[in-house]
C-alpha cells in the first residue's frame, strides 16, 4: 500500500486501468472454458484494484 500511495495520481490511474484490462481478459479466458496458468492472479488484481480505488478516494478523486 505504501508503494500505491507514493504514485502520482495519474500513475494510479494507468495502473488502475492496466489492471482492469487484465482482470477482464483473464475472466473472458476462464468463461470460454480455457485455463488460466495462475488462477491465483485473478484475486490478486482484484485485490490491488481495490487498494489503488482506495487511495484514489483518499486523495478525493472519485473511481
Amino acid at each position: 500500500m505504501k508503494e500505491i500511495r507514493e504514485m502520482s495520481r495519474e500513475e494510479k490511474l494507468k495502473k488502475l486501468r492496466e489492471l482492469e484490462l487484465e482482470l477482464l481478459k483473464l475472466r473472458t479466458l476462464v468463461r470460454s472454458g480455457g485455463a488460466v496458468e495462475n488462477p491465483g492472479r485473478i484475486s490478486l488484481i482484484r485485490k490491488d484494484i481495490a487498494r489503488l480505488k482506495t487511495a484514489l478516494c483518499e486523495e478525493g478523486y472519485r473511481v
